[in-house]
This record gives C-alpha cells, structure tokens and sequence, in this order.
C-alpha cells in the first residue's frame, strides 16, 4: 500500500463508517479494485482507520461524552456494547473470513438496501426524542441489531439505527445512538486488531506513517460525513440510501460475473 492508496481507503472510511451503506463493505471492494486486498497490513489498515472516524464523534459530541457526571449515559453504552463484544470475539475467525468476499459484501447491500426503502414506514410512531429517555433494556436490544453489521455489506450504522427506530426513538435520536455506540464497539475492534497485528505498524516506518495519514484524513472526512447524514437523514429519511445500496450491490455483481479486478 502506498500513500495515494492509504488515503483513498481513510476518505472512504471517513465516508461511510456513519452512513448506512457499509463503510467495511466499501473498502472491501476499493481495497480490490486497488489490488491491495490481499496485503496483511491492509487488512489491518482497514479497521485501524476507524480510530480517526470514532475520534470526529467524540470531538463533535464531546459535551455528551465529557460529562462525567451522567453515568447513565457511559451505562446505557456498556450495556449495548456487550453483544458485539462477546459475538465479535466468539466469531472472529468467521468474520475475518467473510471480510475477504465482495460476493457477500454485494448481497448484503442490496438486501439491506431493499430494507431501508420500507423503514420510514415501519417505524413512523417514535417516542423516544431524546437520548436520555432511551432505557437500559432499548440500549442492549439495540446493540443486538448492531451485531447484525458482523456480516459485511449490512453496515452497522444501518443496523443500529434500524434497531433505535425499532425500539421507538427518531430517526435523529436512533441515527446519533449508533454514532454514541460506535465508539467503545470500533475502539474495541480497533485495539483487538492493533494487538494482534502491532508488528504490522511498529516494526515498519512506512506503515506507521500510512496508519497514522489514514487515521488523520478519516477523521477530517467523518466530520463533515456525520453533519451531513443528520442533515439528510431528517429530511429525506432512508430511502436514498437504499436505492444507492442497490445500484452499488448490482454493479459489484455484475463486476465479479463479469470477471473484473474483485476476488470473490
């Protein structure tokens, strides 16, 4: 991977980690296309850059994640985290391998797309307008939704959003939950990730330097991707996303049946 490459992947990431169209499915099919699927660090590089989008939520919601005084907040999260953190762990080898299949990550869009076209209408009764009226037992049910998001393509902004709307909260209140739990689940999966694979990065001056580039640039992208999905999300709702997934999902098929540049 060179820096043109590494920069690429962290603007997809920063992108897309908090839309609901699969930031993990994206780089999936951007890393292939670039030829650098198959490269160690790479794999790495793709979950480590999710310090940098995590990093933009904090910084943009920093009075909520300051403000120590507000446990229940920190508890609500623990609790939502829980089931990506045992799964995850359960499952990790599974997962791992599912990440290297643009095939899977072209279904999941789609099928996931075709779910987002239909969501306004299924939940159009919220009552939750606020994070503080989110209980316990909503914050863990929708931290099992997230879990949805293990398989690539899903996206697991869209599964938890999916799972807050299910759970009565609007689609604003639903769309910053997930950004809230995305912190301690991508800070969870990133240190796991940099633990295993530390050598990749402190034993190689070029891939420090890529991780760190990556990580800088993601957070710039995220920023400005975060303020905007709120923005749309409460105008137009989700179905521009689910059309988009669509289109995304059919032309990733067509590629692999075509034989383009992606290893199914």
């Amino acid at each position: 991977m060179n820096i043109f490459e590494a920069i690429i992947l962290a603007i997809v990431e920063g992108l897309t980690e908090f839309l609901p169209v699969s930031s993990t499915g994206h780089m999936i099919i951007v890393s292939s296309l670039l030829g650098i699927n198959e490269d160690e660090f790479t794999k790495m590089f793709e979950v480590c850059i999710q310090l940098g989008a995590i990093l933009a939520v904090v910084v943009l919601y920093w009075r909520k994640f300051f403000n120590f005084k507000n446990w229940k907040f920190y508890f609500k999260l623990f609790l939502a985290v829980i089931p990506a953190l045992i799964l995850g762990y359960l499952f990790a080898d599974k997962i791992d391998a599912l990440l290297e299949s643009p095939t899977t990550v072209a279904v999941s869009l789609i099928l996931g797309g075709i779910v987002l076209l239909f969501v306004d209408k299924w939940f159009n009764n919220p009552v939750v307008d606020t994070e503080e009226k989110i209980n316990y037992f909503q914050a863990i049910r929708i931290g099992f939704y997230q879990c949805i998001a293990m398989i690539p393509g899903v996206s697991r902004s869209a599964a938890s959003i999916i799972g807050g709307m299910q759970q009565k909260l609007t689609r604003k209140v639903a769309a910053e939950f997930s950004f809230f739990l995305a912190v301690p689940t991508m800070a969870a999966a990133t240190g796991y990730k940099l633990l295993k694979h530390h050598d990749l990065i402190m034993n190689n001056s070029e891939n420090m330097k890529l991780f760190i580039i990556g990580n800088v640039v993601a957070f710039i992208v995220a920023m400005f991707a975060i303020k905007f999905f709120i923005s749309a999300l409460q105008k137009y709702g989700f179905k521009m996303w689910g059309y988009y997934r669509i289109i995304v999902g059919v032309v990733i098929l067509a590629a692999i049946f075509m034989n383009w540049n992606l290893s199914v």
